[in-house]
């Protein structure tokens, strides 16, 4: 008598060598994309220069200095100086910091708010959904800049103050897309599956809606840091950011415009440069994310 074969099951490496996994697919197609690569490569070197950037090239960005005021680019100031005495490279540097944080920060809170909000308005349906949407659909009649410029007059404008601020505007986008998605995954089989077992809500949300909607979720929370980074410049131009000696790119652009008709080129060019280059390489980093979490780019 014979003893019979058994088969010997695969490791998990062995699977993961056979079937590529999510996340190489996912990163195969995001590196074939030029302009998403270009992207990250702008980001890398932006956050570089903003956080590692004053470890090189240390400045006083709090107490002025007159008799160095409004200097051209030369040896010591490779940007030149400001109307009131800065090191331009350091201001920018400095301010980039401040509209990254912010950028970054308020964009990641609109994100996840209005993906949770739109989740539950999608899932559950009915009235919860009509008076949800309601209230989204009246936030987005009025214009955002709209808002902000209200509710930035009214406030003291800080750091926490200004995400707040942009984030109570920016997640009805966020809500209003994970909401359709959130309809469509309701009424799949695992979901049904989850009811009849006995899973409340709060369990459909968070641990299937949500996470079945992740690159959706990634992909727009790209798009909301890019316009969070805008919001910021569009605040501070008009006035309303974080009061000095603290400074953003918006704020730097604004106080350069006046010295427009005077040619001092350096107060202008190097903030609305940077303001140009980090919202282009978001832009560039979320197309490339769509397309990395499309399947059927995937399987090609």
């Amino acid at each position: 008598m014979t003893a019979e074969a058994v088969p010997v099951a695969a490791t998990p490496a062995e699977e993961l060598d056979a079937t590529p996994s999510l996340a190489r697919r996912t990163l195969a197609v995001f590196t074939r994309n030029k302009l998403a690569l270009t992207g990250a490569v702008i980001l890398v070197l932006l956050l570089a220069f903003c956080f590692l950037g004053p470890l090189v090239h240390s400045t006083d960005q709090v107490h002025t200095d007159l008799g160095q005021a409004s200097l051209s680019p030369r040896a010591g100031h490779p940007l030149g100086t400001t109307d009131v005495g800065y090191d331009m490279l350091g201001r920018l540097m400095y301010g980039g910091q401040t509209s990254l944080e912010v950028g970054l920060a308020a964009g990641l809170l609109a994100t996840l708010f209005g993906t949770v909000y739109g989740a539950v308005a999608g899932y559950f349906g009915g009235w919860t959904d009509a008076l949800l949407m309601r209230i989204t659909d009246a936030a987005l009649a009025i214009p955002a800049l709209f808002l902000l410029v209200v509710v930035a007059a009214i406030v003291t404008p800080s750091k926490p103050v200004l995400i707040l601020i942009i984030a109570s505007v920016a997640w009805l986008s966020p809500a209003r897309l994970i909401r359709g998605e959130a309809l469509a995954l309701r009424s799949r089989d695992y979901v049904h599956a989850m009811r009849l077992m006995g899973g409340g809500g709060a369990r459909a949300v968070f641990r299937h809606i949500v996470p079945n909607a992740i690159g959706t979720v990634i992909v727009n929370a790209t798009f909301q840091i890019a316009d969070a980074i805008l919001y910021v410049a569009y605040l501070s131009f008009l006035g309303l950011s974080i009061p000095p000696p603290a400074a953003d790119w918006g704020s730097m652009l604004s106080s350069g415009i006046t010295y427009t008709q005077v040619g001092y080129w350096w107060l202008i060019f190097p903030p609305g440069l940077a303001i140009v280059l980090v919202v282009a390489a978001f832009n560039f980093i979320g197309d490339g994310l769509r397309d990395a979490f499309d399947v059927r780019l995937q399987r090609g």
